[in-house]
């Protein structure tokens, strides 16, 4: 069983704003496979499905980014899913837009998001996909809450479609061959 979460924040007020690029990923894979996201439970939104006869869960916390954790904790406990299972879609503000970054491991790197599911988890050892979102050049709340300029758009579009065929490179293979593909 894989465990796919987009993380972002909840509410009208907040979509398609920078912060919700895990949200947007988790939309897009979910449509892609006919999982429906829709079953309120453990703090999230949760879908349940298949994907190349793997058994997958598409799951959206509702906790707000910065609690993310709470809810991936839940889920991860209740479900038994082992860490190497797990892929944590987030935001960057390290990457240009356009860009996205596999890791297998590591540090929050700031983003407040996963740095709640690292410490609920006890551990860094989970993969992540980070989508790039540039670098503020004012307040970083207001930036990451804020919605990617026109220029930025199609960039973005396209990095939450290459993280989807990331997340589907990963099942399809393996993690390791979707970062040399997607690095």
């Amino acid at each position: 069983m894989k465990l796919i979460v987009g993380l972002g924040n909840p509410g009208k007020k907040y979509e398609k704003t920078r912060h919700n690029m895990g949200f947007m990923v988790a939309d897009l894979f979910a449509d892609e496979t006919a999982i429906d996201v829709d079953k309120e439970v453990f703090h999230g939104l949760l879908g349940r499905g298949k994907f190349l006869d793997e058994d997958i869960m598409i799951f959206k916390p509702t906790t707000y980014m910065n609690l993310s954790g709470t809810a991936v904790r839940e889920i991860v406990s209740y479900f038994k899913i082992e860490l190497d299972d797990i892929i944590i879609v987030c935001d960057d503000m390290a990457l240009e837009p356009g860009k996205i970054r596999l890791r297998t491991k590591g540090s929050s790197g700031g983003q407040k998001g996963l740095q709640n599911i690292i410490e609920n988890l006890g551990s860094e050892d989970f993969k992540r996909i980070r989508v790039g979102i540039g670098e503020p050049e004012f307040d970083a709340i207001d930036y990451v809450l804020g919605k990617p300029t026109e220029d930025e758009r199609p960039l973005i579009a396209q990095a939450i479609e290459d993280a989807v065929e990331a997340i589907k490179e990963t099942i399809r293979t393996d993690f390791t061959r979707a970062m040399n593909r997607f690095n």
